[in-house]
Order: C-alpha cells, then structure tokens, then sequence
C-alpha cells in the first residue's frame, strides 16, 4: 500500500479501531490540516474484520501512514471482548442499555492504546494524539470521560523527554467527548466519511453486523435519529 509523501505539516497520531468513531476523528484530525499517522491494535479481540476496516478507513481518508501494533489482552481476560467464555451482550434496542460498566469494557485498554501512541507520537516529533472517545453514549466506560483524558494529559507531560525538556507539549484530542452519536455521524458525513468503510459490530455473524450488541445498536440509533440506516445494519439480513 502506497502513503502519501509527508508534507511537512504539523503530525499526530490518531487512533484508528476501524469503528464510526475513530473514523470520524481521521477525517476531522485531516479537515484540520495534520499529517494524521493512524494507529490501530492487534490486541486479541474477538475479531480482526474491524483491522480490515481500520486499513479502509486509513486509505480512503488520506493518512500519511497506518501502524498496526501486536499486543495480546488475551493473557488477562476480563472482557467478552478478549475473553471466549465471557459472552457479549444483546439487546433488543437501545433503550435497554444502562450505564453501569458493561462486560464489553476491556481493562485499562484507552490507557494502553493512548501509551503506544504516546510512544509512536515522541518518536515522530508529534505534539497531538487523537482519539474517538465519547462520554455521552459510553458514559459506563471509566476511560471515555473528560476526567481521564484529563489526567492522563497531565501524566504525560511528565512522562516523555519533551515534555519534561520544555521543548513541545502534548495534547489528547478528544472532539467527540461531548457529541451524541447522532452528531457524530452528522459532522462525519459532512467530511465525507462514507461509514460503509467502518466496523463496530462486538460481535460479528459471518463477518456482519449483528445488529444487537450495544454498539450496533448505538450506531443504529445515531442514524436513525438523522432520518438514516446504518450501512452496516442494512446488510445483516
């Protein structure tokens, strides 16, 4: 696969499941003029169909380059999502998703992915991380809330040569932290996302959305608030 020739533009790097929301930061963190370098996880998910998405989504919206990391969550478990004996959640409609910390939370796994990125972003001369969190609709995750994102701004400053040189300070984009989903989808089809790329499904039936789990059925409820079917959703029949 061909990147495109670094411009000499200020870099970040972005964190690219291969989902709606880390598309959407793609686009916005290249609407704002960064050579965006895209980093997604090998982590031992259910799953790689997302990993397939993430490559997508990193051709199609222009990043300058895409990085797949080897890490194995497996080794602890902990979550439906890294754990086969743990079973993901169905539901039939949004409405029956609560706020309590679901089975599908993975661990420390925002604090992990942001470290690598921390690390890939130092050795890049990058002052700013991207990353798709968002408060409103997974207000049960400990590490999608403004104060986390806060703190581990602050944690980082202190962690890296340049931070502690002086010479740049880091900053965690997070400009999904306080829209809907629906808003979400909104400002992506505005920069041209075409979410027919993407991937959010826990878990997958033959390689398609189930349409059931709590990200599907956030992502169906986003579209449908704006008049709209989920690509992904369309195609599960």
């Amino acid at each position: 696969m061909v990147w495109r020739v670094p411009t000499g533009k200020r870099k970040a790097v972005v964190l690219l499941s291969g989902g709606l929301d880390s598309a959407t930061v793609l686009a916005m963190a290249v609407h704002e003029g960064y050579d965006a370098h895209a980093l997604s996880f090998r982590y031992g998910q259910r799953h790689t169909i997302e990993l397939e998405a993430a490559a997508r989504v990193a051709k199609a919206l222009g990043a300058t380059r895409h990085v797949v990391a080897d890490i194995d969550l497996r080794v602890f478990g902990g979550s439906a999502l890294t754990d086969d004996t743990l079973a993901v959640p169905h539901h039939a409609s949004a409405d029956e998703l609560g706020d309590e910390i679901p089975v599908t939370y993975v661990p420390a796994r925002n604090t992990i992915f942001l470290s690598f990125a921390l690390a890939w972003a130092e050795t890049l001369d990058a002052s700013d991380i991207f990353i798709g969190v968002s408060a409103l609709d997974y207000s049960g995750y400990p590490d999608c809330r403004p104060e986390y994102v806060a703190a581990y701004e602050t944690m980082a400053n202190l962690a890296t040569k340049a931070g502690v040189e002086g010479r740049q300070r880091l900053r965690i984009h997070t400009p999904l932290i306080q829209l809907t989903k629906a808003e979400t989808i909104r400002r992506g089809l505005e920069l041209g996302v075409d979410y027919a790329w993407t991937h959010s499904c826990y878990d997958p039936v033959d390689g398609r959305a189930c349409g059931t789990c709590d990200s599907c059925l956030l992502r169906g409820r986003g579209f449908a608030e704006l008049g709209l079917t989920d690509p992904a959703l369309s195609t599960t029949g």
